[in-house]
């Protein structure tokens, strides 16, 4: 099996799992700020889907005064397209491909597995799950961004193209300005990707009705 570099918490199912949900936290946070959620996506009872929630590794953030928190890139400033932190991006996505690989040998392929996150944590399930070599179940970005969209011209295999994406975001967000997420999502049609895209009268978090949507959107990528 290969080496886990990310520390994770996992919700297991009752069952013996048969899909997974990689889901990646915000800047500051960490693996357990999502894993209340879980019961709330409304799976049925039984259902085989194993829930991962890694820590991001501790480095120093500029924006915050570089400060030392979780976080899976630097981030420079309040523009998010200024000067973005390709070389923090690409060592967090070799660590979230290894996560991928770690499902695979536990059985679950990438066709069975769902790559999300929430703010930054979704950007770099944009970064990754865009330039995968193989197709994902789904992608999953809430309140996100795409940090470096001159890296996502086109997948690298032709079935990466057919990968489901589900982006949502706040109205009202003031972190990540809602324009940022409007643009990623263009970006992506522009390339042929399929989105959803759902807004929600929020700030920068998370929606009662947000998550029974993500639930639902769950259940058609791996359950039905």
């Amino acid at each position: 099996m290969s080496d886990l570099h990310l520390p994770c918490v996992e919700v297991q199912p009752k069952r013996a799992a048969e899909a997974t949900v990689i889901f990646l936290h915000g800047l500051g946070a960490d693996g357990h700020d999502f894993e209340p959620v879980v019961p709330f996506f409304g799976l049925p009872p039984g259902h085989g889907v194993r829930f991962v929630f890694p820590h991001a590794p501790s480095r120093p953030v500029t924006v915050n005064a570089g400060m030392v928190m979780p976080a899976w890139f630097d981030v420079r400033g309040m523009d998010l397209a200024q000067a973005p932190d390709a070389h923090g991006i690409e060592s967090s996505s070799h660590l979230i491909r290894t996560l991928l690989a770690r499902e695979a040998e536990r059985g679950i392929p990438p066709e069975r597995t769902v790559l999300g996150g929430f703010s930054q944590g979704g950007a770099m399930a944009l970064q990754v799950g865009l330039t995968y070599p193989q197709r994902l179940a789904g992608i999953l970005g809430l309140s996100c961004y795409l940090p470096l969209p001159d890296r996502v011209h086109g997948a690298p295999e032709a079935a990466n193209r057919k990968t489901p994406i589900f982006l949502t975001h706040g109205t009202e967000d003031d972190m990540v300005l809602l324009p940022r997420g409007e643009a990623a999502r263009d970006h992506l049609l522009g390339l042929g990707y399929k989105v959803e895209w759902r807004t929600y009268a929020m700030a920068h978090q998370v929606d009662a009705q947000e998550i029974v949507d993500i639930g639902e959107w769950l259940k058609k990528r791996l359950l039905d």
